[in-house]
């Protein structure tokens, strides 16, 4: 049982579902959704995520009625970038907490660009760009843009957990794979992990 499942469950489909009509729907989905912020935590930078993504769901809901498909390029930055905005009120102390940080994510005098790039691009700086060590500046390293490419390149090119599942037949080297995890996930065992939703 996820979380999302029991929202559906527990809560979408004895409001209703989709089986009420449009305008049921779409309360329904942001009732669910609101109360599904709630639930990570009272406060209101909890429920204005619930809310952002309950608003989110009614738009895809009512944009897969009028039959428009959006270009997948655009329809993944558009994703990628809500995905991030709306998760700054969901990690926030404070609602001015997340102000801060949503004015820094649209300004452009915190950027910070490689130093290789300033003989070519310094007419940026009249607009507030700078250039030098922008790996140091996300606390990363010279690994962190490899890094950052080889997770696009998992993202783009390889399956996900749900294709991989729809996918799956067994076979010998699926399980000498499921017993190393065993092996691997019982020997962890004794670390201590706090539960993931004490910091709520």
């Amino acid at each position: 049982m996820t979380l999302s499942r029991f929202m559906r469950d527990y809560i979408y489909i004895p409001l209703g579902g989709n089986r009420k009509g449009g305008f049921r729907t779409y309360n329904n989905l942001m009732a669910t959704f609101v109360l599904g912020g709630l639930w990570h935590g009272a406060a209101w930078t909890f429920v204005f995520w619930g809310f952002l993504h309950g608003l989110a769901l009614m738009v895809q809901v009512f944009w897969s009625k009028l039959g428009i498909k959006l270009w997948t390029w655009l329809a993944w930055l558009i994703t990628f970038n809500f995905v991030n905005i709306t998760w700054v009120f969901f990690r926030a102390k404070e609602w001015d907490d997340a102000v801060k940080v949503l004015g820094s994510m649209f300004s452009l005098d915190n950027i910070i660009l490689p130093s290789m790039l300033e003989n070519r691009l310094s007419f940026l700086t009249d607009f507030g760009i700078y250039f030098g060590g922008f790996v140091e500046n996300i606390q990363g390293d010279y690994y962190t843009p490899v890094w950052i490419f080889f997770g696009f390149i998992l993202v783009l090119f390889f399956r996900n957990s749900i294709q991989l599942l729809n996918h799956f037949k067994t076979s010998f080297g699926f399980l000498v794979y499921t017993v190393i995890i065993l092996l691997i996930a019982l020997g962890g065992l004794n670390e201590f992990s706090e539960f993931l939703y004490f910091n709520f």
